[in-house]
C-alpha cells in the first residue's frame, strides 16, 4: 500500500507497507482492553502525554532564509506564538463557528470542505484514556495537507479545551512550504525521527499527536506507522497508535481519529481564499502573522473556511462525547452538521 500526502488523491507520494512486529503487537494487547471494537487503554498512573523537547539549530542553516524557492518568508522556525496570537486560537468567538457552519450547510463556502457522512468503514469505537474519549493525530512536518489541516485542526480542539504553547512551522519546501503551526517544536534538520506530544489541556477529551520528522529542504516524507509506533514514549502513545494501526486505514497523513470516527485524509483544502489552481497557494506568500490575522475577521473567505472546517472535525467529536457541557456542541449548525454526516 502507498503512503501518500493524503488530500484527497492530490499529490500522491510514495513509502513503503505497514510492518507490525509480532512482539509489539502482544505487547500493546496486555494494555488494550478487547478488540478494536471495545478498544481502552489502562494506566494504573497518571495519564502521561509528554511533550518532546528538541533542540534546533539553525545557526549555519542557509535555506532558513526570506529568499527560498517556493515560500517567501520562511522566518521565525519554531518560534512559540505570542500570547496574542495564542489567544486566537484557543478564544475564537462560537459566533465564528456557527456563521462559517451555516455558510458550510448552504454551500457558500468556496474552498472545498468535506463531510464524511458515518458508516461502518470510518466509524470505529472510542479510545478511552484515563477515562476520557481520545483525539488522535498521526502526520508529517514536511506535509503540506497536515500543514493546512493543523489550523481547522487546532480551532476545533480549542472548543473542548486550550493551548499553552503552539509553534510556528512550515511544510517542506518541495510540498508548498506553506506556514502552518506546530503541536511542539519540531526539528527541521533530523533524518529520521517522530516529535510526539502537545501543550493542550481539556476536561473532556485527550489529544495525542505524532508527527514524523525530516529535513524540510526536502520533499514529503513518512515512515509507516511501525515506525512510529517502536519509538513511542510510553504506554499511553504505544497504546494509541496500535489502536489507529488495527483499524488498517493508514493510507497517508494526515491519519486522525476524532472520538468515533476515523479520518483518512485532509478534511478541507484551504490553501487561501479560494481554491487553489495549478502550483499556486495563496499560503505560500503569507507570514503566520498575516493567517492569524485573517482568522481574527469574521468575512474573511479564507478564515470562515478554516472554521468551517473545524465545525466538521468539532461536530464528529461533538457525536462522540455526549456531554451538554460544551457549548460548541450545542450551537444550531454543529447539531445540523452532525444530522447531515449521518452522527446522529
Amino acid at each position: 500500500m502507498a503512503i501518500r500526502d493524503n488530500g484527497r488523491g492530490i499529490n500522491t507520494i510514495m513509502i513503503g507497507a505497514i510492518l507490525i512486529i509480532a512482539l509489539i503487537q502482544l505487547f500493546v494487547l496486555v494494555r488494550i482492553s478487547g478488540e478494536i471494537g471495545t478498544n481502552t487503554a489502562k494506566n494504573t498512573s497518571p495519564v502521561s502525554l509528554p511533550v518532546s523537547k528538541v533542540s534546533v539549530n539553525t545557526s549555519n542553516v542557509s535555506y532558513f532564509s526570506q529568499n527560498a524557492t517556493f515560500g517567501q518568508r520562511l522566518t521565525n522556525i519554531s518560534e512559540e506564538l505570542s500570547p496574542s496570537q495564542l489567544s486566537t486560537i484557543n478564544s475564537a468567538p462560537n459566533s465564528y463557528f456557527e456563521r462559517a457552519g451555516e455558510m458550510l450547510l448552504n454551500g457558500e463556502i468556496s474552498n472545498p470542505i468535506f463531510l464524511e457522512s458515518a458508516n461502518k468503514s470510518n466509524q470505529v469505537s472510542r479510545l478511552m484514556i484515563g477515562g476520557k474519549p481520545t483525539v488522535v493525530y498521526i502526520g508529517a512536518i514536511s506535509c503540506v495537507y497536515c500543514g493546512e489541516s493543523r489550523w481547522a485542526m487546532a480551532l476545533a480542539l480549542s472548543r473542548f479545551g486550550s493551548f499553552s504553547k503552539l509553534y510556528k512551522g512550515y511544510s517542506s519546501f518541495g510540498d508548498y512550504d506553506i506556514p502552518t503551526i506546530y503541536w511542539i517544536a519540531d526539528n527541521y534538520t533530523t533524518q529520521s525521527g517522530v516529535g510526539y506530544g502537545n501543550s493542550y489541556t481539556s476536561s473532556y477529551i485527550n489529544f495525542i499527536s505524532a508527527d514524523y520528522e525530516s529535513p524540510i529542504v526536502q520533499g514529503f516524507d513518512v515512515k509507516p506507522l511501525s515506525f512510529f509506533i517502536k519509538s513511542a514514549p510510553n504506554a499511553t502513545y504505544l497504546a494509541a497508535l496500535s489502536f489507529m494501526n488495527n483499524t488498517s486505514k493508514f493510507d497517508g497523513t494526515p491519519f486522525t481519529l476524532w472520538g468515533n470516527t476515523i479520518l483518512v485524509g485532509a478534511d478541507a483544502a484551504v490553501f487561501g481564499n479560494s481554491t487553489p489552481t495549478g502550483s499556486t497557494l495563496q499560503l505560500t506568500e503569507e507570514t503566520h502573522s498575516q493567517v492569524i490575522n485573517q482568522l481574527q475577521s469574521e468575512s474573511d473567505q479564507f478564515s470562515l473556511s478554516e472554521y468551517a472546517a473545524a465545525d466538521v472535525y468539532g461536530a464528529y467529536l461533538c457525536a462522540s462525547l455526549n456531554t451538554s457541557n460544551v457549548s460548541f456542541c450545542s450551537l444550531p449548525a454543529i447539531e445540523a452538521l452532525q444530522s447531515k454526516m449521518n452522527l446522529t
